[in-house]
Formats: structure tokens, C-alpha cells, sequence
């Protein structure tokens, strides 16, 4: 009950303090939240699912000990840590979705803000952090004891709040960062062992501000790179280090970088047999200029409650500006099975950075990117945990939204402070879950999980599906799961795969021809979540590596 009526308070002060905004959270459509465990040991600032199902997660090493040991007596050397010479505790953790359980990790270096891709033969490689990690790679296999392994100054270039990005002959970009206005690629090879300038990084930083961290990258359809950093995008030919194209300024020039820390994703590609598959980004949420430094003082500026929608494939791509229910800074962006977005996490007020945020947004927001424009947004149930700075999500193959972190403080700080280090986890079920669509639901039976398929190549899928099926309401979706750190999620992806016609094949058993994607350019090779999607209803996913 005393939650309850916190919340009801909290609700009503934000919807006086922003009144010139639609807050109505009373009209919340639907989702619930589940508590899976309230404390995993540390806080979750970054996440990455990975093909055995099992959730990566760390935070950084610099701060002390965390709230889990390391297993067997093991123990962290490092003399060049500020806070703890020897720790004995973990900074990194392994999360079983199908035991709701952790297994505690070693990490050597810190790994503070730092970045990272699931790789095409289903490994992490995490490179850069702060202090003795800016400089290294790190890779972690998925198996039942592995560890992570750590490979020495593996990158030319300090990277602290870079991106990554996976690359379609499997190699992936690392770009920007602190200081860093450049990009380079892991693995080395000959042709690719510098350190590539790109100057567009540098002229979108903001002295004392910087709004251009965690670029939001994605790949395009033409094998080109589509970077937004601060209010601004160029589509880059990373093999000549060309700009092939500018992209308008996304309108009133507010920044959507961290610290002022907007979202966002690559929306759905779809048509993949077109000549010209379309591809559309979608930008939400940040901080007006100068939200920063106001911050820092104490003035707490409301966030923004716009996005920005642009066809980048277009030759004369412009924006088009759309508007939240809810204004947020610092939320998450995960794209679901059926291809909405869930919107989740973030404050009203402030930016991204050590306790200079106020009033958390508590009720997570759907877009239906397809949805004719007045009717795209809808307000889910709220949750009752802050989700502030250092929050993280991601998708898991049962259609879920994995939640978890919010640690504004410096250290971990769980009394006397405004928004507590949080160590839980939690699950947004999204309503395509409630019981009530359970007959809706299809269920996958063949191929198998993690089967290997090529370019182009034809699978017949089989599913079941206990209620009446409408077929001309059947899709096939494909999610490349993201690294997700800093509201960005890496590497994001969703692709609508070509089918034939569905046909029934046995009591509530159906069967649908798909093809795969025909190149590395729209889907880079990797693992996915192939799901069947039936009138919105998303199927448990099962994975496939397409290479």
C-alpha cells in the first residue's frame, strides 16, 4: 500500500510540475511487471542476451566492492584502481533466463561505459572503459563455465562511451567516444589497423556539454553507415572514410546524445525483395541545449517529448516530428517481436550524469511505427522502481523485456540519496502475453534452434496455433539482439522476412515459407530471434545464425 500511494503522489507532482504536457497515466493500456530478483550483486549498466539464452551484465570496477563475491576465493589485483587495490567481488554477472539465476563473472579491468556487439559466431566482444580498460578488448563465449577473457591494448584509440557496430563481413566499427573523433575496426587486419579520423564527431561536440556520446549508429541497406550524433546525421562509406550523404538537422536543433541522452532505433526493414528495400530511423526523447550545465546547477530543465522520423534511404530524406505522451531523457528503446517499440525508463527532467536527474518516468510507452500518425503512441502500466541513469533492457526470446540498473551515485549508495543504487531485475511483459491471447499464440515446432542458414536461402517454418488462424495476418520476424548501455542499443535489429502463402498441414498445424535476407548489408551475419508473429501475437522465438 505505501507504494501505491508514493506512486499516486509522484503522479500527481509530475503532472503539475509538466502540465503542459498529456501525462494521463490513468488511460495506461496494458503490460504488467514482474520482480525476478531483487538484487543480483551489482547494478546492471550493461546488458547483452546472447544465443544460450543467458543475459551478460556489468557495471564498472573503480567504485568498490560490489554485492557479490567471486566464486573460489578468487580476487582482483589491481593497483592502479583508485577505491580497491584487492576486491574480491564481481563487477560482471551471467543471467539465466530460464532459471532466473546468476553466476558471478571475473572482469580485470574497468569496464565503465564501454561498448560491445554479439559477434557472428555468437561471442561478446566488449571493447574499452575508463583507466586501465580504455584500451582493451574483451571477449566472453557463451558455455556453462566460461569466463571472461581479456586480450591486452587491443584498440588504437582510448574508447570510453563509444558505439559498435557489427559489419556485413562480420567484423565490427568502433566509433567515437571521449576525446575520440575518430573510428576504427576489431578485428585487425592489414588494411584495417589505424585509426580512422572522421571530423563530423568533432564539430557535433559542445564544449563542456559534448551531446555527441554513444553515437546512435545503424547499418543501412546499402552497406553504408547511418551515424546521428547531437541533433545531426551523415551517412558515412566506412571503406573509403567518405561522407556519401548529410542529413538534415533534426528540427529545433536540441541534442539527443548523451549526457542529454535521447534514444533510438532502426525501425523494422521490410520488402527485402524490393530493389529498393526503405529503411527509417526513429529518434526519441533528450534534453533542450544547455540541459547539462543547468543540470549541474541544480536547475532540473524538462525533457523532451519529441521524436524525429527520417526515411534515410530517401534521396531528399526529411524529418517528421512526432510527440510522446511523456517526455524522457535517459529511456531505452527496445524493439519487439511484432515490430512496435517499447519505450521504457528515463526521468521527466535533467540529463544523463552523476544526480542530476529528477522525476522518474515510471510507465513505459508503446510506438506502432505503422499506426497512422495521431494514434502511434500508447502509455503502458507503470512500474514502481526509478529507472534513472546507468538503467538498461533488452528483448528476450520469450517476448519479454529484461529491465534492470539505476545507479546515479558514484559509488553504491543505497541510503541518503535521492534515487538509491539499485541492484534488481525485473520482466515488462508486454500485453501481447496477457492469457487472454493464449489461443492467438503461435508456437514454433520445426526448424530446430540454432540451425545454420545462408543468404537467400527458402526454410519452411511449422507452427501451431489452437484458435482460428488468419492467415493474411501471419509475419515472420527476425531480431538481431542489441548491446545495450547508455540508452543505446547496438546493433538493434528487426527484419520482416518474405513468405509465401500459410498453408495447414495437420490439426492446428500450419506451415509458411520464408526466405532469408539476401546479404550481410541487411542482415550482418550472426545470431537471430526468428519469430511467428499472428495478429500482433508473437511466438517464443528460436534462434538462427544466418551467415
Amino acid at each position: 500500500m505505501a507504494i501505491k500511494t508514493s506512486l499516486v503522489l509522484w503522479q500527481l507532482h509530475l503532472l503539475l510540475l509538466l502540465s503542459c504536457h498529456d501525462l494521463n497515466l490513468a488511460n495506461a493500456a496494458g503490460g504488467k511487471w514482474d520482480l525476478l530478483i531483487s538484487n543480483i550483486g551489482i547494478s546492471a549498466m550493461h546488458m547483452q542476451l546472447l544465443n544460450n539464452d543467458r543475459v551478460i551484465i556489468y557495471d564498472r570496477t573503480d567504485f568498490g566492492a560490489s554485492n557479490i563475491s567471486l566464486p573460489n576465493g578468487k580476487c582482483r589485483n589491481n593497483p592502479k584502481e583508485l577505491a580497491l587495490k584487492i576486491d574480491c567481488t564481481a563487477h560482471s554477472v551471467e543471467y539465466d533466463v530460464s532459471t532466473n539465476s546468476i553466476r558471478p563473472l571475473m572482469v580485470q579491468t574497468n569496464v565503465w561505459c564501454s561498448s560491445g556487439s554479439a559477434t557472428s559466431d555468437g561471442s561478446l566482444v566488449q571493447t574499452g572503459g575508463f583507466n586501465d580498460g580504455k584500451l582493451m578488448v574483451r571477449t566472453f563465449n557463451p558455455c556453462n563455465t566460461c569466463d571472461w577473457q581479456e586480450m591486452g591494448d587491443g584498440l588504437g584509440q582510448s574508447r570510453w562511451y563509444s558505439t559498435n557496430h557489427i559489419l556485413p563481413d562480420g567484423s565490427q566499427i568502433i566509433i567515437g567516444g571521449r576525446d575520440a573523433f575518430n573510428y576504427e575496426f576489431f578485428p585487425k587486419t592489414a588494411s584495417t589497423s589505424n585509426v580512422f579520423n572522421l571530423p563530423f564527431l568533432r564539430q557535433t561536440n559542445v564544449p563542456r556539454e559534448e551531446n555527441n556520446l554513444y553515437p546512435f549508429v545503424f547499418l543501412n541497406v546499402d552497406g553504408n553507415l547511418f551515424i546521428f550524433t547531437n541533433d545531426r546525421a551523415i551517412l558515412l562509406d566506412y571503406t573509403t572514410n567518405t561522407i556519401v550523404k548529410t542529413y538534415p538537422q533534426i528540427p529545433g536543433g536540441d541534442p539527443r546524445n548523451y549526457p542529454s541522452t535521447g534514444s533510438a532505433v532502426l525501425l523494422p526493414l521490410k520488402n527485402l525483395r524490393s530493389q529498393k528495400v526503405q529503411a527509417e530511423v526513429l529518434v526519441c526523447g533528450g534534453a533542450p541545449k544547455g540541459s547539462y550545465l543547468r543540470a549541474t546547477k541544480g536547475d532540473f530543465v524538462g525533457a523532451l517529448n519529441t521524436c524525429g522520423r527520417i526515411t534515410i534511404t530517401d534521396p531528399n530524406p526529411q524529418w517528421t516530428m512526432e510527440t510522446m505522451p511523456l517526455p524522457r531523457t535517459m529511456g531505452d528503446m527496445v524493439i519487439l517481436p511484432n515490430g512496435d517499440v517499447l519505450i521504457v525508463n528515463g526521468a521527466a527532467t535533467g540529463t544523463a550524469g552523476w544526480q542530476i536527474a529528477r522525476n522518474p518516468v515510471f510507465s513505459p510507452v508503446i510506438y506502432r511505427p505503422d499506426n497512422p500518425s495521431d494514434s502511434r503512441f500508447e502509455v503502458q502500466t507503470p512500474n514502481a522502481i526509478p529507472r534513472m541513469y546507468h538503467s538498461t533492457a533488452v528483448l528476450l526470446r520469450d517476448g519479454r523485456v529484461l529491465v534492470g540498473g539505476s545507479n546515479p551515485n558514484e559509488l553504491y549508495n543505497f541510503t541518503g540519496v535521492v534515487f538509491p543504487t539499485d541492484l534488481s531485475l525485473e520482466a515488462f511483459s508486454p500485453s501481447y502475453l496477457d492469457v487472454e491471447f493464449a489461443n492467438l499464440r503461435p508456437q514454433i515446432i520445426s526448424p530446430d534452434s540454432h540451425l545454420k542458414f545462408t543468404y537467400g536461402q527458402r526454410v519452411d517454418i511449422r507452427f501451431t496455433a489452437l484458435g482460428l488462424l488468419n492467415r493474411d495476418l501471419i509475419k515472420v520476424t527476425m531480431v538481431a539482439p542489441g548491446f545495450n548501455t547508455h540508452s543505446n542499443t547496438m546493433n538493434q535489429r528487426m527484419l520482416v522476412l518474405p513468405r509465401g502463402l500459410v498453408r495447414q498441414v495437420g490439426r492446428f498445424v500450419y506451415e509458411v515459407s520464408c526466405v532469408f535476407p539476401k546479404s550481410g548489408s541487411l542482415a550482418p551475419p550472426g545470431y537471430y530471434l526468428l519469430f511467428v508473429v499472428h495478429q500482433d501475437i508473437p511466438s517464443e522465438a528460436i534462434w538462427v545464425r544466418v551467415n
